[in-house]
């Protein structure tokens, strides 16, 4: 349970929240709701100074895992920066944990970029970041990150966004035999669902769906719109997304008819996004077919889409794996049990995709050489 002064923490983003109803008319959409839940300046999830990510966190990402998983993506921004002598532009970048270790590898190879931005919302993870990179990294590696407050106006060389796309705020369908209605939030006493008739392009969204009666999904506009915008910046390269999803058919499957939306808080995940304000993390699963439509309709090509288990696989981490001998077991048994976590259909291997959007390569992508599953969105 949260101790005395979260819990008060939370009952000022929970008023925050309670006053913007009122000012809306006593109905916001569950989108506002989740924006305000995840990134109010100075109370959000992301905005205030928590422990998130880890062990001691609310849950554990990729590169908090084990440096094998940015050591192998290293191998595909070292594709890509060779053929556009470009740039890295990570999205997100948690505890930075993800560009200390890749600045790392690359530096290792001679492959280092010119810069290494960071666009980040979070002024504490700013923060945090900047403090993890400063104790890991040389100072004349260091030097090459600069911190974005928003998206360049143009950029070439690699996009990243690892666990970025699951926590962009959703608006939630409720399916009956009436129709479709959306699901927003209205405060009576207590934050409580109330359903409206759909409008606009959500109603356009909702339209093209095929859904079961008694079935409640999500509808992600905010991804399309981040895709959009990356793909009209991109001059030369790729956007490389990580995250837990599913193609279209898979993530609108009539079986799945209470959605993904999923709270985490001290590494228990549950569903009530109404509890801990503030204090957990928001997030659903995203929908693939949705973002290579996005970035196809955005003038990028679409240039592969797996499992995250194929990918590493494809970017070397069995290789990697073997720099470390099985008879120094202190070193060698916690890499390995990282990668089984990285790798296993159990855990993250195949829950998590990575798809690849770009301009102007020529090459196939390191990343996609073998399991390359476009055909499935």
């Amino acid at each position: 349970m949260p101790d005395i002064d979260a819990i008060a923490y939370s009952k000022k983003l929970s008023s925050l929240i309670q006053a913007e109803i009122t000012e809306s008319g006593g109905w916001i959409s569950f989108s506002r709701y989740m924006e305000l839940a995840l990134y109010a300046p100075g109370l959000g999830y992301y905005s205030a100074g928590s422990q998130k990510f880890g062990e001691s966190g609310d849950f554990v990402t990729a590169p908090e895992i084990s440096p094998l998983f940015a050591q192998s993506l290293a191998n595909q921004v070292r594709q890509v920066l060779a053929l556009t002598d470009g740039d890295v532009l990570e999205l997100g970048a948690g505890t930075g944990k993800l560009a200390a270790e890749l600045l790392l590898e690359l530096h290792l190879s001679e492959s280092l970029p010119a810069q290494y931005l960071i666009l980040e919302v979070s002024a504490h993870l700013r923060g945090v970041q900047q403090q993890t990179l400063q104790q890991c990294l040389p100072e004349d590696i260091y030097s090459r990150v600069m911190w974005l407050d928003v998206l360049p106006e143009k950029f070439s060389g690699i996009i990243l966004g690892n666990e970025v796309l699951d926590a962009l705020p959703v608006n939630i369908l409720s399916n009956t035999s009436d129709g479709s209605r959306e699901l927003g939030v209205v405060w009576n006493g207590a934050f409580e669902w109330q359903a409206r008739d759909l409008s606009g392009p959500l109603y356009e969204s909702a339209s093209k769906l095929t859904l079961p009666d008694d079935y409640v999904t999500e509808i992600c506009p905010a991804t399309s719109g981040l895709i959009s915008s990356l793909s009209r910046i991109l001059q030369q390269g790729v956007i490389l997304m990580i995250d837990y999803g599913f193609p279209h058919r898979e993530y609108y499957h009539p079986q799945r008819n209470q959605g993904t939306l999923m709270c985490h808080y001290r590494h228990h995940a549950h569903g009530d996004p109404f509890a801990y304000i503030g204090l957990q993390d928001i997030t659903a699963h995203v929908d693939f077919t949705a973002v290579a439509i996005a970035g196809v309709e955005s003038g990028t090509e679409l240039l592969g889409f797996s499992s995250q288990a194929q990918f590493l696989i494809n970017c070397g981490i069995t290789d990697i794996l073997t720099r470390y001998s099985p008879h120094d077991i202190t070193r060698y048994a916690p890499l390995a049990s990282q990668a089984q976590k990285l790798l296993s259909p159990a855990e993250m291997g195949d829950l998590f995709k990575v798809i690849a959007l770009g301009k102007g390569i020529a090459e196939d992508l390191v990343g996609f050489i073998q399991g390359d599953k476009r055909h499935a969105l």
